[in-house]
């Protein structure tokens, strides 16, 4: 038994991490915000980093001070049905029902659609691309113990080449000056708010929850199994990876930017990335688009596989075995990814909405309750209060989910009255009156 991970170890302990992280939302979130943020890119990025980046950070941080095995074991501070609940909602959420089949369907749409001939059934060609993603999905994640070579040896260092090259090009030759390009009417004022919410579309604090139990389970592997020597490793392949995520996000957003000194804003930035690549590498910008979205989402997929069925096989150990929830959760992911990129955000987005702000509350309360004491009670209200919050939020922001429950009236009045409704952020004040609430309450003996 060893009590710490050697350089070389720790620093492919920190690629993996940053390879499960970084995947097709890390590659074109930035730069669709930089499109649009314009002159306020400086705001909107920050913005960007302290969701995309600050609270993941402070998950992987919570995880490994908290010494838990996993998001289950971390949320049960709550309540043992609520760990449950959260635990199957968040792994399948950005599993196989949401963020895993996005991982086959962004590769196709960015990289391979563009490259068509014409006459060829885009359909048929989903079919066909999501069944080989399917393949690898599954040959890797039957093999959960190479992760490690694959991910952080591999595949994450030649997604971080052709990333490097994007951008050291971007630098020596710059479209033009973000400080000239006027923002979209959303980033104008409160550019800030605006790159707050975009970071929720990377996904990355629940993620950081998810793949907890991958990045634990690699260093025990490695021989490392005294739990402060296993948290410690943990939170040092956090801070390495975060560090250097943020600094790709920095660069993208700007490489976005200064784009629309030459061209118009793109539709998403999948689009906008497949302009910039054409411009810099021409003819070879199509490939090279399609090779770097294929390896950030590949990575990323089989992250996503692997965890949803290790803590599936622990959760249920009498219901499957670690190959039959792989094999289950792959094939999901290929039925929903023949849906459709669209389909799958339109669906996802409610979900997100709500999972997000409770991961949130969940992290900050855990690094509480190490540095400070942090009952029981804390824990069960903050989280009710939050909920209720990141409804009211996705209410607001989805219109025909609040027809559908008749709830017009409430969003006119939370619309209203409840502070930070405009950005979106109902859940913000919400938590923040249940801790003051819990602190009220008397304590449970």
């Amino acid at each position: 038994m060893k009590n710490r991970l050697t350089f070389i170890e720790t620093l492919s302990v920190t690629s993996l991490l940053f390879g499960l992280f970084f995947g097709s939302g890390n590659l074109i979130f930035p730069v669709s915000l930089g499109q649009m943020a314009g002159a306020n890119v400086g705001a909107a990025s920050a913005g960007f980093l302290v969701t995309a980046v600050g609270m993941p950070l402070l998950g992987v941080v919570a995880l490994g001070l908290s010494k838990c095995d996993g998001v289950r074991e971390l949320s049960s501070k709550v309540g043992r049905a609520y760990s449950i609940f959260f635990t199957c909602a968040l792994y399948l959420s950005i599993g196989p029902l949401f963020v895993a089949p996005r991982c086959i369907t962004v590769p196709f749409d960015v990289g391979v659609v563009p490259m068509l001939p014409a006459g060829v059934n885009p359909r048929l060609a989903l079919f066909v691309f999501s069944a080989a993603m399917f393949a690898a999905l599954l040959w890797f994640s039957l093999r959960p113990s190479g992760i490690l070579t694959w991910v952080g040896r591999v595949l994450n260092p030649m997604l971080l080449i052709m990333l490097g090259w994007l951008i050291v090009t971007s630098l020596l030759k710059p479209m033009g000056s973000a400080s000239a390009i006027t923002p979209e009417k959303a980033y104008a004022a409160g550019a800030f708010a605006r790159g707050v919410l975009e970071g929720y579309n990377t996904m990355d604090t629940v993620a950081a929850l998810a793949f907890g139990i991958i990045v634990i389970n690699v260093i025990r592997d490695l021989g490392v199994s005294d739990p402060d020597a296993v948290a410690a490793s943990v939170i040092k392949a956090g801070v390495f990876s975060c560090a250097f995520m943020g600094l790709i996000y920095v660069a993208m957003t700007y490489l976005g930017a200064q784009s629309r000194a030459v061209y118009p804003l793109a539709e998403n930035g999948g689009l906008a990335l497949g302009v910039i690549s054409r411009h810099y590498f021409t003819g070879f910008g199509a490939i090279f688009l399609a090779l770097t979205v294929l390896l950030a989402c590949l990575k990323t997929a089989i992250g996503l596989i692997v965890s949803n069925a290790q803590t599936f096989a622990i959760m249920f150990p009498n219901a499957m075995s670690y190959n039959k929830w792989v094999v289950l959760f792959c094939c999901i992911s290929f039925g929903l990814a023949n849906l459709g990129l669209s389909t799958i955000i339109k669906f996802s987005l409610p979900i997100l909405l709500t999972l997000y702000p409770l991961a949130i509350t969940l992290i900050l309360m855990t690094l509480w309750e190490h540095f400070h004491s942090c009952p029981k009670k804390t824990f069960v209200v903050v989280t009710l209060f939050t909920a209720a919050g990141a409804v009211l939020d996705t209410l607001c922001m989805m219109s025909d989910l609040a027809k559908l429950f008749h709830a017009q009236s409430l969003v006119s009045w939370a619309s209203r009255v409840m502070p930070m409704a405009s950005y979106n952020m109902i859940w913000i004040p919400a938590a923040l009156a249940g801790l003051i609430v819990s602190l009220l309450l008397p304590n449970r003996r």
